[in-house]
């Protein structure tokens, strides 16, 4: 094979946020890994104050990279994969903050990062729903977000809103339990006005909805046991504790059964015996618009979106391939 009949390697590249990574070490890492795979250097992006990702993935796409590597925290892996949605073009990903959700739904490992480099080089494509929410404020302003795991509205906004950046970085995920107690007190039912799938609307009062492309969260919590971020749908889940026993039993049903019953047939068979119980309602569907009868607070992916009075949700289906390891799916 003469030179000029030589395949040119393929190229990647990975937009980072230079204040959650160590760009020296990632850098010599990455250049060992993309060599041992056969890959060109990666071309290199920072994020910014001003573009947490979307111009520098499109910059990535124009430059001929057929893989961008979100190197960064949640709001770095939404913002690459907004930037990706629909090209075709594969994300992989250096997770490098708090919660780094979509990893752990994906089975992404990343204690080593020459193992979640080896991943991002070398897995397999999987295709990916991605959620996105289209947001209402009070003045009438809109806009539109992608999300890849959650997105909610009402107490665990609020509980990400009050989370300390400080404790973020001393204990990790585990600030937003503080959080969540914090704000407990505050928190009071919210009158909303919901259709699924556009049929007709319903009214109920709730204490927070959440709306899932992944049903897992850190800690090995189960929060929506039927969230596949493949099948083409979202999962919506109501919290509406009732009773003085009501947060009991919301935490029964995230803990309990979803995190040991459904394990087991036995168990399957526990939870279908006490459907009755209403305080954590679970739902499916490919469209969710909410209204409510004041403004809530609002968050994609554990970052706060600041305070909606309306959001349509809705699914694009396998809009986005991610690198995950083999065998994983």
């Amino acid at each position: 094979m003469t030179d000029d009949q030589i395949a040119p390697l393929r190229l990647a590249a990975i937009v980072y946020n230079p204040i959650k990574v160590d760009l020296p070490l990632l850098m010599k890492a990455a250049a060992t890994s993309a060599e041992a795979s056969g890959w060109a250097p990666a071309l290199w992006f920072s994020t910014t104050r001003e573009d947490s990702g979307i111009a520098a993935t499109a910059a990535a796409v124009a430059a001929g990279a057929q893989l961008v590597i979100a190197a960064g925290g949640d709001g770095t892996v939404r913002a690459v994969a907004e930037g990706l949605r629909g090209t075709g073009v594969t994300m992989g990903l250096l997770p490098a903050g708090t919660g780094n959700l979509l990893a752990r739904n994906l089975d992404i490992t990343f204690g080593s990062l020459a193992h979640t480099l080896d991943i991002a080089f070398n897995g397999v494509d999987r295709r990916i729903d991605v959620g996105l929410a289209a947001i209402m404020r009070e003045n009438g302003d809109r806009e539109e977000h992608v999300f890849l795991v959650m997105a909610g509205l009402g107490l665990d906004a609020k509980m990400i809103a009050n989370t300390s950046s400080k404790l973020k970085k001393a204990v990790g995920w585990l600030a937003y339990v503080d959080a969540g107690i914090r704000s407990l007190p505050d928190i009071k039912p919210v009158k909303v006005k919901y259709s699924i799938d556009r049929t007709v609307s319903r009214t109920t009062n709730v204490h927070t909805i959440m709306i899932g492309n992944c049903g897992k969260l850190p800690g090995g919590i189960l929060l929506i046991p039927d969230a596949m971020p493949d099948d083409g749908l979202l999962d919506f889940v109501a919290l509406q504790p009732k009773g003085p026993f009501g947060w009991i039993n919301v935490w029964n049903t995230v803990a309990w059964e979803n995190g040991v019953l459904r394990k087991s047939a036995l168990g399957r068979r526990i939870i279908d015996l006490t459907r009755d119980v209403k305080d954590v309602v679970y739902r499916q569907g490919r469209d969710l618009r909410i209204t409510v009868e004041t403004p809530q607070q609002f968050q994609l992916d554990g970052d706060e979106f600041g305070a909606a009075k309306s959001v349509h949700a809705y699914v694009d289906a396998n809009a986005l391939t991610v690198r995950v390891p083999a065998g994983s799916f």
